[in-house]
Formats: structure tokens, sequence, C-alpha cells
């Protein structure tokens, strides 16, 4: 068996071989080029044969470094850097080449307990990237919207009282971005924004037109003109941004339907119309069974597991890896303490976090659940995430067996396993 550890960095890489009975017998740097990967995995293989016996510990689980080691058939052992740091010594020192020998020694040892990676598939790997950047840009879009609320309510505060409650609409946003102050708006006309409207596909282009015209007719407190000027093209970008973020997570929604069913849905019973299971993520009709789970959040979750549940064993391991089972800590004679899982996927912590909120509508067993912690104690977020924490152990049982999620059936089930025992 081989011993790798490799302290990554964006231009060069310190790595670390050893063996069990020999320990570090070798430390160099790479660079992170086509040949540097080559020499490292040339030497590991002069040094071990068998690609399996090769065990490489580094603290990512993500990249093409990662992609070209799994490519090899190296076993590849991702670890949270909270593990390098805490066998760094007294000092705490941080250093790359020192961080390489960790990663090494624990490789070499056998004994710890290291989850081997399983490289997601390429409807899988795709979903999982498109998901994180489609919860990016929604993340974007409503920092933008806050900014460009910010912005109208200092300069142009009538085109708030005109775009009302959805700020965020593809008119309202091309409306801004043609006329991005209030003179500039004042100056088009009835007949011109009545056109605009048209254009931009609103259905009631002339009512659109005298809304318009009566929220700038509306008293307004005077604006600074300097202000004026220098906000004018802010609004207009900032606009610009959010047409371009709601084209980008619109044509992201469609593959992530695509990837999940094997085709888009149509119709008004969202149903996919030539559906094609080998373009589909597996399980993925399976995650769409669950209460509180629509396209969007269920490709999230379903990119993060990936298209191997089997990598964990136990729904515990899921559950561990999504952050909602508890951690146990009890010193001496203190009480238990239930504290948070720090160390996990975030991705899937903060998805799982939020359907176990949509859960809530849509499921009676999930409310009821929710209900009872809170009468005992628990805070908003603690029942969250305990109620995450069990649709986490449904989702790996369905997935698991390839079944759908039935709620009659889980209640039934909850029904008989609260029933006492009867007396032996």
């Amino acid at each position: 068996m081989l011993g790798v550890g490799i302290d990554w960095a964006e231009a060069f890489h310190d790595v670390a071989l050893g063996r069990p009975d020999d320990g570090i017998i070798d430390q160099f740097r790479i660079d992170h080029t086509v040949a540097g990967v080559e020499r490292l995995i040339t030497r590991c293989l002069e040094l071990e044969p068998d690609p399996a016996d090769v065990r490489v510990v580094l603290e990512t689980r993500h990249g093409v470094l990662v992609e070209a080691l799994a490519d090899a058939g190296f076993t590849v052992l991702p670890v949270n850097p909270d593990l390098v740091a805490r066998r760094r010594g007294p000092a705490k020192k941080k250093d790359d080449a020192e961080d390489a020998r960790i990663c090494c020694v624990l490789a070499l040892d056998q004994f710890l307990e290291l989850r081997k990676l399983i490289p997601h598939g390429d409807l899988a790997g795709e979903l999982r990237s498109i998901a994180r950047d489609d919860e990016r840009a929604a993340r974007d879009q409503r920092r933008l919207l806050n900014r460009l609320r910010a912005d109208l309510l200092a300069t142009f505060p009538a085109a708030l009282a005109i775009a009302g409650d959805d700020l965020g609409s593809p008119v309202m946003l091309k409306l801004l971005v043609t006329w991005p102050t209030h003179t500039q708006l004042t100056d088009a006309g009835a007949d011109t924004l009545e056109d605009f409207a048209r254009t931009a596909k609103h259905g009631w282009p002339a009512r659109f037109a005298a809304r318009v015209t009566d929220a700038l007719a509306a008293p307004q407190l005077p604006v600074r003109d300097y202000l004026i000027r220098a906000k004018a093209t802010t609004i207009a970008l900032t606009a610009t941004q959010l047409l371009a973020l709601r084209d980008a997570r619109k044509s992201w929604e469609r593959r992530m339907a695509e990837l999940l069913l094997g085709d888009t849905r149509y119709g008004r019973s969202k149903q996919p119309r030539n559906p094609d299971p080998g373009k589909a993520v597996p399980g993925g009709d399976i995650y769409l069974s669950f209460p509180g789970l629509g396209d969007i959040l269920a490709a999230r979750i379903a990119g993060e597991i990936g298209d191997h549940i089997e990598q964990f064993d136990t729904p515990n391991g899921l559950q561990c890896y999504g952050g909602t089972a508890p951690v146990t800590r009890r010193s001496g004679r203190s009480e238990l303490v239930i504290a948070r899982r720090l160390a996990h996927n975030r991705y899937l912590g903060t998805a799982v976090h939020q359907w176990a909120f949509c859960s809530l509508k849509n499921s009676t067993w999930a409310r009821e659940f929710y209900d009872t912690k809170i009468r005992a104690g628990k805070a908003h977020h603690n029942a969250l995430r305990a109620l995450a924490n069990r649709w986490l152990e449904i989702l790996w049982h369905c997935l698991t067996k390839n079944v759908y999620y039935d709620e009659t059936i889980h209640i039934r089930n909850r029904q008989r396993a609260l029933q006492p025992s009867p007396a032996a």
C-alpha cells in the first residue's frame, strides 16, 4: 500500500508519499499542470503498481486534480480541513509541506474510517454544478434587487409605485433599462409606453401605461440632480444584470427538469412529454415524489447526493453528510449536550433545511412532528433541522429500495412504531 498526502493550491501542490512500514519516504512539489499531475501519477505507480492500493488524502473532493486521481484508479479519501488542523501540533503553525505530511499519515492509518470518494456520473455531476450555480444566482438576485430598491427609493420613488410588489418582473426591469430616471420616463409619453408594454408582452398595455402616467403625476419629494445623474447608469446596469440572471435561471430550471426526469415538463399537469430514463439521474422521479420538493429543490438535493446512494452504508451516513445528525457530547458527570454538526456538505444542508420548511404545508406527519418539537421548547430552526434529519432517513430508504414515497405508508409505519410492544 502507498499513502499519498496532498496539500492542494491553485498554482502548485505539495505531495508526501509514504509506506506503512517506512513512514514518509518522499516529499516534493508539483505544478498544477498536465505535466505536474502526470509526474505525480507516474511516481505513485512506480512505488505501487496496483492503483487501488494508492490511498490519496487531500482536503477537497472537487476539481480537476481530484478527477485526474480518480480516473487513474487511485483510492481518493477527501477529509475536512479541520481534521488536518487538529494534528498540526501545539503551535498550530500552517505549513503546506507539513499539511501534506499529515495527510500522508492519515492515508497510512488503516484504522481511521475515511469515506472513499465515489465520483458523480456525468448527469449527476452536471446537475450538481447547475444546482450550485442556480443557488448562487438566487443569492445574487436577492442582493441586486435590494440594491435596486434602495437606489430607486433615493432617486426614483415613482418606479417603486409602478412596480408594486413585483419589482423583479421582466416588464419592470426592461422599463428601468430603457428609462432609468423620472425625467426620461416622463418624456416618453403615453403612446410610447403603451408600445413598450406591448413589445414587452404585458397583458394589458393600456392599463400599464395609465398606471405609469398616474405614478409619475403624483407629487414627489425633490431629489438632487447630481444624485439622479450618478445613479442613472447604476439603475440601468442593475436591471440589466437582473434580466440576465432571470434568463439564466430559467434555462437552468429547464435543464434541471431534464436531468431529473429525462425531459422537460409541459402543460398544466407539468408532466414530461417524452421521458427518457437514460438521460435522467437515477432516482430523479423518486425525489419528486416527496412533499415539498419541486424541480429546483429536488435538483439541489439529488445533485449533492449523486447517483451512488450505496456510498452511504446507513441513513446516519447520509444524515451526517447533510449536517442534520446531532453530535452527542458527554464529559464526566456533565449532562448530555446535543450540538449542531459543523463539518458537513453545506449545499446539501441548506437544501434539506429548506425542504423541511416546504414540507410543513404538504405533509401531515411533518407538521405534527414540527409542532411537537415546538411545544417541547425547541427553536424554529432546531425543529426544522430535526425534521430534515427524518426526511433524509426516509429518502435513504426510498433510494436504496428504489420505491416512491407514499405518505399513507409512512404514517402507518410511524403509528406501528409508536405503539407499545405487547408484554412478553
